[in-house]
């Protein structure tokens, strides 16, 4: 009798075993399903991006009408503007393609202020008009060979969680199809840059500055410490660490783990270790504390940074998840570029992400601190429609991305609520943000 209840016992532990293992499969396949499914989806609409940038450039070398010249160059601005963030969910982040990041950043910079000057005063140069032509060609150039990388992934169902993984792994015997298609892209550009230099097509976008970061280079043992400070007790030897790849903007260290059903990542500087970029992921239950519990929570995670002088400006409550957004205050005005932004649990208020590498590239507060107007004329450009409710100075980044000294009104109209930013120096309204309620409850 004994033995059969023993029998019994072990059946049912080996099935309940076997069970929770498929489930727990099951769920980590719906994770890597759902990234693979991502990835594909920026693949193709960057292909047919760089396919209709192609078109939208020839139409407009064709085109006689500068009527019909400007909202074409609008259109190619915003095609350039997708397909750069296309290129930004792809897991290239351990692969140099900086070339062909900044070719499309030269053609959208190009087409937006193009587009917004009066033609008919100052129309299209000889010399512009050449740098088009420059780009159009770039442009055919680049379809090309992504339309070639689509049909080998087309053809042979390649997944690009193996692209990840080879890059991280720098795996040389894997297949690297997609690899080597993106490597022909990005080598295409090289004939390219001295030509749009000289056709004065090429303008560098800001450069993300880290060169007052302060520290020696850190070692693999050290990454896994300081990811520790925030992951909390996992074992070193769950920790993998990579690093990024030649040519990257700033040399980081990324360690990532996967324990017990959660896992995180952390993106660090390799120079002094400064965390960029925190997240993590686990199963939230029910909420048990609300957005002013979880502001201080997310302060003090501010405040493990080590940062000075910083101001909740923004909350907002995403279902069981907190999300702030604190900036830089000196001399009572607002650093919008120096932002930090936090991720909160609602179940017991642990970090679930942070981002600072806004922060920690923008070194200094190089800006008029003069306002060129009055507080009372800046209001005067505000809609009359709208009621103000609180202002501050405040240094946002204009759309050709410099720092711009601006009087910030906090408005609402009905249930609405909106940050309008006007120009300190001309009174223009540089942008509209419209805040969501902090208790307003949406799904994930």
């Amino acid at each position: 009798m004994f033995r059969w209840i023993t029998i019994s016992l072990l059946t049912i532990t080996v099935i309940g075993l076997g069970a929770f293992g498929y489930k727990e499969h099951q769920e980590k396949t719906a994770v890597l399903l759902q990234a693979e499914n991502s990835y594909q989806r920026a693949f193709h609409e960057l292909t047919s991006d760089v396919d209709t940038l192609h078109d939208k450039i020839g139409a407009t070398l064709a085109m006689n009408s500068r009527k019909q010249l400007s909202p074409q160059l609008a259109e190619i601005w915003r095609i350039t503007s997708e397909a750069s963030s296309d290129v930004g969910q792809l897991p290239l982040t351990l692969l140099p393609f900086n070339k062909t990041e900044q070719f499309l950043y030269d053609i959208g910079d190009f087409a937006y202020n193009t587009a917004i000057r009066d033609l008919d005063d100052e129309p299209l140069t000889e010399k512009e008009v050449a740098g088009l032509e420059e780009l159009y060609k770039q442009s055919g150039d680049i379809r090309n060979e992504l339309r070639k990388v689509q049909n080998v992934v087309l053809k042979d169902n390649l997944r690009w969680m193996d692209v990840e993984l080879a890059l991280a792994t720098k795996d040389e015997t894997a297949d690297n199809t997609i690899i080597n298609g993106f490597k022909t892209v990005e080598k295409s550009m090289d004939g390219f840059q001295q030509t749009n230099m000289e056709t004065g097509m090429s303008s560098s976008p800001e450069k993300q500055d880290f060169s007052h970061l302060g520290g020696e280079k850190i070692s693999e043992k050290e990454a896994i410490n300081i990811a520790k400070e925030w992951f909390g007790d996992v074992d070193d030897s769950k920790f993998t660490v990579t690093q990024s790849g030649k040519g990257a903007d700033v040399p980081t260290v990324t360690a990532s783990y996967n324990e017990d059903g959660k896992n995180g990542y952390m993106d660090m500087s390799r120079q002094g270790g400064y965390p960029f970029m925190i997240m993590i992921n686990r199963d939230i239950k029910e909420a048990e504390i609300g957005l002013s519990e979880a502001a201080s929570k997310a302060e003090s995670y501010v405040d493990k940074l080590n940062l000075d002088n910083m101001q909740l400006v923004e909350s907002s409550q995403y279902d069981k998840v907190g999300v702030f957004r604190f900036v830089y205050v000196k001399d009572d005005i607002r650093y919008y570029p120096n932002s930090v932004q936090v991720k909160v649990a609602l179940d017991n208020g642990g970090l679930l992400g942070l981002e600072a590498i806004e922060y920690f590239s923008h070194p200094d507060d190089n800006v008029n601190k003069e306002p060129g107007m009055s507080e009372t004329e800046a209001k005067e450009m505000v809609n009359p429609g709208l009621e103000i409710q609180d202002n501050h100075l405040a240094v946002i980044e204009d759309e050709g991305g410099e720092p711009t000294l601006c009087f910030e009104f906090l408005t609402t109209k009905g249930d609405e609520t909106y940050r309008i930013f006007i120009n300190a120096d001309n009174g223009n309204e540089e942008k509209v943000e419209t805040m969501r309620t902090s208790e307003q409850k949406f799904d994930a």
